[in-house]
């Protein structure tokens, strides 16, 4: 049985169609067959990605953390493997200026408790300056490790933006695996949350059924982020996404001594 989709009991501005539970378990069970497909094609590639070469880097090379310069080798905690996300920086922005994406991204990884447990060590890296760094990890409550490698070249340093693993064979250090983009999304479990949801991320890009919600808009950015806002966006003190000069990415605005929207301009605003 289903109902007209322009039931008047409803405001919404789009829905699904309103169906008896056995023929919604059917649809379900229809979507269930492609789902499944969809995970072993994900483990085919995860078993794939385990048998590429790995790359001999330096591991004596220095980074600089909270306590100072200290060799890439001791991050790995004396652990064999390491995931290192690499923050992108903006140098002199204010703390609301760093990158959205890169901020939502940290955000979610902030707690490696389990990924320790299964023998891998985590720390974030960034092109930022070590006081600035140190600055904004105290804003935003960070307590993973974070550490500087300005300068310091590839596959330690250079491009940010990525989701980087290691391997440790003594005091050999090896690149195994990058990924950036939308390779980065595994971390932020909001979005296959949000995936589950009928009104999905609510971005541009997104095939929705006619009627549904449409993506919020914002002005587009300097950098060509884009317009409508995407899964980095920012926000003002009120949650409407915006791009003005009161916005900061969404996790920012939680922060003990978070600026108060009325100052923020007053500070300017950088991407």
């Amino acid at each position: 049985m289903t109902t007209t989709p322009d039931d008047p009991t409803t405001a919404l501005p789009g829905r699904p169609p309103v169906v008896d539970l056995a023929t919604w378990q059917a649809a379900r069970d229809e979507l269930l067959v492609r789902e499944k497909a969809h995970t072993r094609e994900g483990d085919a590639i995860a078993a794939a990605r385990r048998r590429l070469p790995m790359v001999e880097c330096d591991g004596t090379v220095e980074v600089v953390g909270p306590d100072g310069p200290v060799p890439f080798l001791e991050l790995f905690q004396g652990r064999e493997e390491l995931v290192v996300y690499k923050h992108m920086w903006y140098d002199g922005a204010p703390h609301q200026g760093q990158c959205e994406g890169c901020t939502t991204t940290a955000w979610h990884l902030d707690d490696a408790v389990y990924l320790n447990a299964r023998g891998v060590s985590f720390a974030v890296l960034t092109t930022g300056r070590p006081d600035e760094v140190a600055s904004y990890i105290e804003f935003m409550g960070y307590t993973q490790p974070w550490y500087s490698v300005r300068d310091v070249a590839a596959p330690v340093g250079g491009d940010m933006g990525h989701i980087t693993c290691f391997l440790r064979d003594g005091d050999r250090v090896f690149l195994t695996y990058s990924t950036t983009g939308r390779g980065n999304e595994p971390v932020n479990g909001s979005l296959a949350l949000l995936d589950m949801t009928p009104y999905g991320r609510r971005e541009a890009w997104e095939e929705n059924p006619e009627g549904w919600p449409e993506a919020p808009r914002a002005g587009s950015p300097v950098g060509g982020h884009g317009s409508p806002t995407c899964w980095y966006w920012r926000s003002d003190a009120d949650g409407n996404a915006t791009w003005g000069p009161t916005s900061r990415p969404v996790p920012q605005w939680t922060r003990p001594g978070a600026t108060p929207v009325e100052s923020l301009g007053r500070q300017g605003h950088h991407h």
